[in-house]
């Protein structure tokens, strides 16, 4: 294991065991989690009240799709929270001894925060993909079982991605820009329906420029027996290939990096 990773685990061991000083108020804001994404459900669960299905995808392919969507963001979140918080290390001054330190500052940062009280939210991501495999009736072997762990590697590789992408434009405007939440929070919204019901030029733009559509919509299509093109299979593992601009902007920014000051 190398001293990167042995550092991380360690930083998330140091802020699990800060947050379980406060049990309760751990387990009122994962219940709190919870509830925020039970309500996106109960949109879903209405909605199917009035349509019996949406394009050619039923109730149980629905929930499938989200509660895939929903863990792959979660995942993302609860790892990479740092990038998130990151303006007010910038505007604080922190980043300067984050750059002084002998240790990779993405691992630092990373370390910073950790959310372990998205578990709230993938707690109901796994209910409703439990409810949606077996409502499915989905006949599972080993190459579905590899596309659905390929879409979670993909899906938190793309959220992450958007995360360190909000990270570094802080380098130049101090402050996040708010317009990232309708790629982050946004695309967590929309992504309960499957990507391809919103028309053709949504579908391309979520397949070539960020690609939601890697780690959703296609895959899904295979899941579902839809499609059976065996490549569908590893797209989710291309979409992790949107981590590389988003380093690049990365290192852009530190390298440009100025101190605000404190």
């Amino acid at each position: 294991m190398s001293k990167s990773i042995r550092l991380y685990i360690h930083y998330i061991s140091i802020i699990v065991k800060s947050m379980m000083q406060y049990k309760t108020s751990f387990l009122l804001t994962a219940i709190g989690q919870f509830l925020i994404s039970f309500n996106v459900f109960l949109g879903i669960f209405f909605m199917f009240q009035r349509f019996s299905k949406v394009q050619d995808f039923t109730y149980n392919e629905v929930l499938l799709c989200f509660s895939i969507i929903l863990m792959e963001f979660s995942i993302a979140e609860m790892f990479a929270r740092g990038f998130d918080t990151f303006s007010g290390t910038v505007k604080s001054g922190d980043f300067d001894r984050v750059l002084v330190r002998p240790q990779n500052e993405i691992i630092q940062i990373m370390g910073s925060a950790f959310e372990l009280t998205r578990i709230g939210r993938m707690l109901q991501a796994i209910v409703m993909f439990t409810y949606g495999i077996l409502k499915c009736e989905v006949l599972w072997d080993y190459k579905k079982i590899f596309t659905i762990v390929f879409m979670l590697i993909g899906g938190t590789c793309v959220f992450s991605g958007l995360f360190l992408i909000y990270a570094a434009l802080c380098f130049f405007t101090l402050d996040g820009l708010e317009f990232i939440n309708v790629f982050t929070d946004g695309a967590r919204e929309f992504g309960k329906y499957p990507i391809g019901i919103y028309g053709k030029k949504m579908l391309l733009f979520t397949t070539f420029c960020i690609p939601y559509a890697l780690i959703q919509y296609y895959p899904l299509l295979y899941i579902l027996e839809k499609r059976t093109d065996l490549f569908l299979i590893f797209l989710p593992l291309a979409a992790c290939l949107f981590l590389i601009p988003a380093m690049l902007l990365w290192k852009f920014g530190v390298k440009h990096y100025k101190s605000s000051g404190s």
